[in-house]
């Protein structure tokens, strides 16, 4: 069981080697990376390469690690016991299954996505320790141990808003997905946009990494920013002429696909300012 990449997802070589280890050394797979590389994507893709079915957890700032395992709804069971229902005899009628215990009872392996952990309180991580680790947890209303019948495939994707405690970290294969370089970054663009001009591209593609390396920005453009940016580039039919700067304006054309604060915008404007005063 290899993961190759597809035609739809560009992965370098030392990404497919972090899939596969994880997969070989059965740990979970953390990836990294900035917002809009593909992170989670990555599970999607994963998944279909190797025809396995995904369940996809999207952590919130509100999410507890219980939510992922099971809920028992007290309040529910009750009501029907005030109301005489026969389901109350049974608890387990009040019992949610969360996206582990989805993952751990499937008859076939998994992909199982875990996106966003570090949106979570930091908590969260060390409360998924030993179900993780063990791919097993007790349900304490029923007395039952869940416990994995095939092992899934983790990925677990991190902005890296904030930092994960060591001990969760240890029992994970790490990867920060660099972002891409030029002639990368082209062959991610033939993907979303098959036969797109070459010297559109190369133009495009060079103003936008003149952003994206622009001291001062608060907010780099990313890789979902500059395929939407392209889009809008097909979608107007322009060429790399109508792309060319004329010294008195510094943002690009259809820059709200890239520039997506005020800050950010102000700071290209006063550039253009700055330049015109010196001509």
């Amino acid at each position: 069981m290899k993961f190759q990449g597809t035609k739809d997802y560009v992965a370098t070589d030392d990404l497919k080697i972090a899939v596969n280890a994880a997969v070989t050394l059965e740990r979970p797979l953390l990836v990294k990376g900035e917002p809009g590389t593909g992170k989670t994507e990555l599970a999607r893709q994963v998944s279909d390469a190797l025809g396995l079915r995904m369940i996809e957890w999207n952590i919130k700032s509100t999410t507890r690690a219980q939510q992922g395992l099971y809920e028992y709804d007290a309040v529910s069971r009750l009501r029907d016991s005030q109301l005489g229902d026969e389901r109350v005899h049974d608890v387990k009628n009040y019992i949610r299954k969360g996206k582990l215990w989805q993952a751990f009872e499937a008859d076939e392996k998994v992909v199982l996505l875990i996106d966003e952990i570090d949106k979570a309180d930091i908590e969260f991580p060390n409360d998924l320790l030993q179900e993780l680790d063990k791919m097993e947890f007790f349900v304490y209303e029923t007395g039952e141990t869940i416990r994995a019948k095939q092992r899934p495939i983790v990925i677990i994707t991190s902005n890296n808003e904030k930092e994960l405690p060591d001990a969760f970290l240890r029992r994970c294969f790490f990867h920060y997905i660099q972002f891409p370089e030029m002639e990368t970054l082209k062959q991610i663009v033939e993907v979303h946009h098959p036969g797109i001009k070459q010297q559109l591209l190369t133009t495009a593609l060079t103003q936008f990494y003149e952003i994206r390396d622009q001291q001062g920005l608060k907010k780099k453009p990313s890789t979902s920013e500059v395929l939407d940016w392209l889009k809008l580039l097909l979608a107007e039919d322009m060429d790399a002429e109508d792309l060319a700067k004329d010294g008195t304006n510094a943002l690009p054309k259809l820059h709200g696909a890239l520039l997506k604060n005020e800050q950010d915008v102000h700071l290209f404007e006063r550039l253009a300012f700055m330049a015109r005063r010196q001509r």
